[in-house]
C-alpha cells in the first residue's frame, strides 16, 4: 500500500491526480473526509465495488452510499427529489449529511458532498461518483485519523492519502427521504433538531430583473412583516434573472423603504440559482419575463411559481409590477403601495 501525505486545505495537483488515476483504474483508495477517513472506490466500477464489499462485510443487495463534489449532480443520481432535499443540501453541503434519495437507476442512492478541499478535488478529477464507506473493517470503529485508517487494512487497499486528522471525527448524519416523510436514520455530526429545524422551514423568493428595486422591496417588506407577527421559520430571499451582482438598492427603493423603517443598506444584488428556486416553497415574480425564465432553468417548480400582483387587490388587465428603474420617486411610490398590498396577503397563506 503506497501512501501519499497531504496537505488537506492545499493538497499538490499532482497527488490528487495521482489517487484520481488509481480510482479511475479501479484501485482502492483511502481518503480523508471531513467526518472520518474512508476508503473509496469508483462507483461505476464493479470490480472494485465487488471488493469494498468483501472489506466492509456488505451484502450485495446493499449499495454505499456516493460522494459528490457538486450539488447539481444530485439530478444526475435520484429523482423525485423533495423541497426538503434541497433545503438540507443548501445549509449543509458541503458538509457531514448523508441523503437517501429515490434512485434513477436503483431503489434508492445515498449521496454526500464532504467539506474537505482533498476530498472534493480527487472527486472531480476522478470523473465520477465515488462509493466510500468509512476506512475500517466490519466491526471496528469509524476511524478519525489517517493512523487508524490504515490499522487492519494492509494489503487490501492501493493507495492511502495522509492528511492527518479529520476535522469532525465523527460520522455524517444520515437522513432518508426516499419515503412520504423524512426520516433519521443515524444522528451524527448533525443533531435531530437541526436536521428537523432546517428541512421544516419555508423559505419565500421574490424575482426582479437586476435585484436592485422590486424584489428588494418586497424582501424588506416582508421580513418586517414577519418580525411583527411573531414568524421566525421563514427565510426570506431575492434575486435576479440578469447575471450583474454586488449591486446596491436602487436610490428609489431605499427611499421608499426608509419611510417603513427599513434598512436595505447592506443589500447586494445576486443572480438566481437552481439550488434557490428548487429549495423555495413558493417563488413570486414580478413580470411574465421572470416567469418564463424561471420556468426555463426549472420547469418542476412551475406549482410553486406566481406573479406577485396576483395577491394584490387591484383591478388592472396587466399582472405585472413594471420596473421602476430610472422613473421618478412617484412611479416608486406607486410600485410599491401594490407590493405592500401583495405582501401583507403572502403572511396570510405562509
Amino acid at each position: 500500500m503506497k501512501t501519499i501525505k497531504i496537505d488537506p486545505q492545499n493538497p499538490k495537483q499532482e497527488d490528487i491526480e495521482e489517487a484520481a488515476l488509481a480510482l479511475r483504474g479501479g484501485k482502492l483508495v483511502i481518503i480523508p473526509t471531513d467526518t472520518v477517513y474512508g476508503i473509496a472506490v469508483d462507483s461505476t466500477n464493479q470490480e472494485a465495488l465487488k471488493k469494498l464489499s468483501g472489506i466492509k462485510s456488505r451484502p450485495k443487495d446493499k449499495p454505499f452510499a456516493l460522494l459528490i463534489s457538486d450539488k447539481n449532480k444530485v439530478e444526475e443520481l435520484a429523482v423525485d427529489i423533495p423541497i426538503a432535499a434541497y433545503k438540507l443540501m443548501d445549509k449543509f453541503w458541503p458538509g457531514p449529511l448523508t441523503l437517501i434519495l429515490k434512485g434513477k437507476n436503483s431503489a434508492t442512492v445515498g449521496l454526500r458532498m464532504p467539506d474537505n478541499q482533498a476530498a472534493l478535488k480527487i472527486i472531480t478529477q476522478a470523473g465520477a461518483p465515488l462509493a466510500c464507506p468509512s476506512a475500517n473493517p466490519a466491526g471496528k470503529p469509524a476511524p478519525k485519523d489517517f493512523q487508524e485508517a490504515v490499522n487492519g487494512l494492509e494489503g487490501q487497499v492501493d493507495l492511502a492519502i495522509d492528511a492527518g486528522d479529520c476535522k469532525m471525527g465523527i460520522e455524517s448524519s444520515v437522513v432518508n427521504l426516499a419515503g412520504a416523510s423524512l426520516e433519521i436514520l443515524r444522528e451524527g455530526a448533525l443533531k435531530k433538531d437541526q436536521i428537523e429545524q432546517t428541512a421544516k422551514k419555508k423559505s419565500v423568493l421574490f424575482v426582479c430583473t437586476g435585484n436592485t428595486c422590486r424584489s428588494v422591496i418586497a424582501k424588506g417588506l416582508l421580513e418586517k412583516k414577519l418580525k411583527e407577527s411573531g414568524k421566525s421559520d421563514i427565510e426570506v430571499l431575492s434575486a435576479g434573472i440578469m447575471m450583474f451582482e454586488g449591486m446596491f438598492a436602487s436610490e428609489g427603493a431605499r427611499l421608499v423603504l426608509a419611510k417603513e423603517g427599513i434598512d436595505v443598506a447592506l443589500h447586494r444584488s445576486r443572480s438566481i440559482t437552481l439550488q434557490m428556486l428548487r429549495k423555495s416553497d413558493i417563488i413570486l415574480v414580478m413580470e411574465k419575463l421572470q416567469e418564463s425564465r424561471v420556468l426555463e432553468m426549472a420547469p418542476d417548480v412551475k406549482n410553486r411559481l406566481f406573479l406577485l400582483k396576483e395577491f394584490a387587490k387591484i383591478e388592472d388587465t396587466s399582472l405585472d409590477i413594471e420596473d421602476p428603474i430610472g422613473r421618478d420617486e412617484g412611479f416608486y411610490e406607486s410600485i410599491f403601495s401594490v407590493i405592500k398590498e401583495a405582501v401583507e396577503r403572502v403572511v396570510d397563506i405562509i
